[in-house]
């Protein structure tokens, strides 16, 4: 039974009114899988941070140079991306859980292997064949995360999910710092370990759960096929906020971001970390904020703010001549990125009816697809003309998903006091 407007407002009342027993009531009010991914989100997230500042001086070690590095790196991304929809159709045709702990098991044996490679390709082929197993966990969690929560709590959900990993993220580097001082071989052994609490984690809490089950017969003839997903047009604007968005935040700001700031603004790396750093600190800080606005204004409201928010942020870039200026574009990144890093998965969860793991796999791979072409488009764009041309072709695509948010119709049926079914519809006739 959808929960009503009225309903998901007084919750939300009662949550903010009592400051007390906000944090007491963080996971009170989910059901129990939310807390368990949450859990298990952040020592993956441990994990891969104490690899991700290890990894490429391991790779060196083998005495290749910075592009068979980049391989390295690539290899993880590109498997993930590759296996995006396979790893729905094991969700659909297994179960959540199943396939949730398989992936991060199987990520824990190839890092294992790559901590054990003996030469560079070794160390390639066990990374890349990781990317598979990433693509599972990763989309049978998204799967669970999204289906688990009534639409008005859909965000706020996922931005706990995204805080953990966050989190994790910040905490892992510290770690594996101090491990490299033993072994660059360490933190891939130590990544290996944390894989298997997690794996094991998941296999067990998640053991009784319903949602995570295997689906019936009938639940895996009725789930949701592309096609369909395809003909909403929320869904569709999920796919183009997400690709352009981790264009921005994950390829331009990880390729040539760093190099504008050093060869052109002539600032030290320690000051283009503590920029970053800010954004990361504000984004943490806001996600949960920005989680809560979008379940209670609504997705269109909550994109509209993100991208453009994150446009101002590429504007900004543009026009940096001073490093001041880009602790001011960090802190408004670091504020929108919270919006857009929850409200485009949230809007697929609004729309999705029963199992969908191919859908949330293409959503995954609009995401990677991103995060992997930006590199290549923006460097020869820089290279050939600068790098402010290259922001500047980055900033009409922002305008682009910012023209979609504003476009986008509202999701959340039960704000709406309509059904699903009258939600969807329309949208579908659209």
């Amino acid at each position: 039974m959808l929960i009503t407007r009225q309903h998901g407002a007084k919750q939300l009342a009662r949550l903010l009114a009592n400051p007390k027993s906000k944090f007491t009531n963080l996971f009170a009010e989910f059901p129990r899988e939310v807390g368990v991914l949450v859990f298990a989100s952040f020592f993956v997230a441990v994990g891969f941070g104490i690899i991700a500042p290890t990894l490429p001086l391991f790779a060196r070690s083998f005495g290749v140079n910075n592009a068979q590095v980049g391989a390295i790196l690539s290899a993880f991304a590109f498997a993930r991306f590759a296996s995006g929809l396979i790893s729905g159709k094991l969700v659909d045709h297994f179960g959540e859980r199943i396939v949730y702990s398989c992936g991060i098991g199987f990520v824990s044996l190839t890092s294992f292997a790559a901590g054990m490679a003996q030469n560079y390709e070794q160390l390639l082929i066990f990374r890349a064949v990781g990317g598979f197993g990433s693509s599972m966990f990763s989309v049978a969690a998204g799967s669970i995360l999204l289906r688990a929560v009534a639409d008005h709590q859909r965000a706020r959900a996922q931005s706990l999910y995204n805080g953990s990993f966050l989190v994790g993220m910040m905490a892992g580097p510290v770690v594996g710092g101090a491990l490299s001082g033993f072994s660059l071989r360490a933190p891939l052994l130590i990544y290996g370990f944390l894989l298997i609490g997690a794996s094991a984690s998941g296999a067990v809490l998640l053991r009784n759960s319903e949602l995570a089950a295997k689906p019936t017969k009938k639940e895996e003839r009725d789930s949701v096929t592309l096609r369909a997903a395809l003909s909403l047009k929320p869904y569709r604007s999920a796919l183009i906020i997400s690709f352009i968005t981790s264009w921005v935040l994950f390829g331009m700001s990880r390729s040539i971001l760093p190099l504008f700031l050093v060869e052109q603004i002539k600032v030290s790396p320690s000051f283009m970390g503590f920029g970053f750093t800010i954004t990361t600190i504000i984004n943490g800080l806001l996600l949960l904020k920005a989680g809560k606005l979008s379940d209670l204004k609504g997705r269109r409201f909550a994109a509209v703010i993100g991208t453009s928010l994150t446009l101002l942020f590429i504007l900004a870039l543009t026009v940096t001549t001073k490093p001041w200026m880009f602790i001011v574009a960090s802190v408004i990144v670091g504020i929108g990125g919270a919006f857009v890093s929850t409200t485009p998965s949230a809007i697929v969860g609004d729309v999705l009816q029963g199992k969908g793991g191919q859908v949330i796999g293409l959503f995954q791979m609009a995401g990677d697809a991103g995060a992997m072409v930006a590199p290549l488009i923006l460097g020869f764009i820089a290279d050939s003309s600068g790098y402010r041309p290259a922001f500047a072709v980055t900033a009409l695509l922002m305008l682009c998903a910012v023209l979609v948010a504003i476009k986008l119709p509202e999701t959340r049926s039960s704000h709406l006091g309509q059904s699903r079914n009258e939600v969807i519809n329309p949208v579908r006739e659209e």
